[in-house]
């Protein structure tokens, strides 16, 4: 393995993850974290160590479209506006099965082939002693609100 001239290494990824978690009773109104939101946790570092998310997914299971929020919080229990942050948001298909990425995910410094307009390969951080959370934008329960998945590593 490289190291850097600063004797630092690079991020390996312990072993893999993929969680997947329904939507249907998962709901936040708006952006900002309301006290009475039911939003799921789908990756909790908040005592492990740190994950790499790869890619975040939402398929649809109904032939709306469904803004999907992902905030990063310190707690595993309850999201709560005091410790978590809004950190942006995927809206699924319309058509039943259809898979929409999370394109904006932020940019890494890792450095990747030039190829194509975007220098850039994309990833989320999430470090030890945070969780991904991930809500609705809405207040009421369905029955085909689209699933959300993560896909990544344990480091």
């Amino acid at each position: 393995m490289a190291a850097t001239a600063t004797n630092k290494q690079p991020l390996l990824v312990d072993h893999v993850l993929h969680y997947a978690v329904s939507l249907d009773t998962a709901t936040n109104s708006g952006l900002d974290i309301t006290g009475t939101n039911t939003a799921a946790l789908i990756v909790d570092s908040t005592s492990a160590d740190g994950a790499i998310i790869e890619d975040i997914y939402a398929i649809a299971r109904g032939n709306s479209a469904h803004t999907v929020n992902l905030y990063l919080s310190s707690a595993n229990d309850y999201l709560r506006p005091n410790q978590a942050a809004f950190i942006g948001k995927v809206v699924s298909a319309t058509t039943i099965g259809n898979v929409v990425h999370w394109e904006d995910m932020p940019r890494i410094l890792a450095p990747v082939p030039q190829v194509g307009s975007d220098p850039y390969s994309r990833a989320l951080y999430i470090p030890k002693g945070k969780a991904l959370w991930v809500a609705r934008d809405s207040t009421a329960n369905i029955t085909d609100a689209p699933i959300l998945g993560c896909q990544g590593g344990w480091y």
